[in-house]
């Protein structure tokens, strides 16, 4: 009984920091353009080595892909991203970081820094990997 509340407090705890993630990286990045939604996506297309298409992106995120096509809709209006033929899926094309995308993508990452510090200040590697692992295997077991 104490590993399922154990469990248990965890799973909340990590519903209550993605929470407060989400809103902390959406003041972070409101600057440049950004949510921490959009700052997802760009870095799933910025981080891969190949174009992806939106289902790719949903599946690489763990978000669905109505969401990240509804994104990429926006985006794609606000000039961050544009659709290109996919020549191995005709309706499935591959969205592409433009110019405005990337820069705007680069200006978050570079805010990301100081950020991430402050909320590891006072962690040890250690305790940060092991949290890593963790979470990973969870999320691994839901999968």
């Amino acid at each position: 009984m104490l590993e399922f509340n154990a469990a248990t407090e965890l799973i909340l705890e990590t519903f209550r920091l993605n929470g407060d993630l989400l809103v902390s990286g959406d003041a972070l990045v409101a600057d440049v353009g950004l949510t921490s939604a959009r700052w997802q996506v760009l870095g799933a297309m910025a981080l891969s080595p190949t174009p992806l298409t939106v289902a790719h992106i949903a599946r690489n995120m763990g978000l669905t892909r109505q969401a990240v096509q509804r994104l990429a809709n926006e985006m794609e209006g606000d000039g961050f991203v544009r659709f290109e033929a996919n020549p191995h899926h005709q309706r499935s094309r591959f969205v592409v970081l433009t110019a405005p995308g990337k820069a705007a993508f680069d200006a978050a990452m570079k805010l990301q820094k100081p950020w991430v510090r402050k909320i590891a200040d006072g962690l040890t590697v250690k305790q940060i990997e092991t949290a890593t692992a963790v979470l990973r295997t969870m999320r691994q077991r839901l999968g």
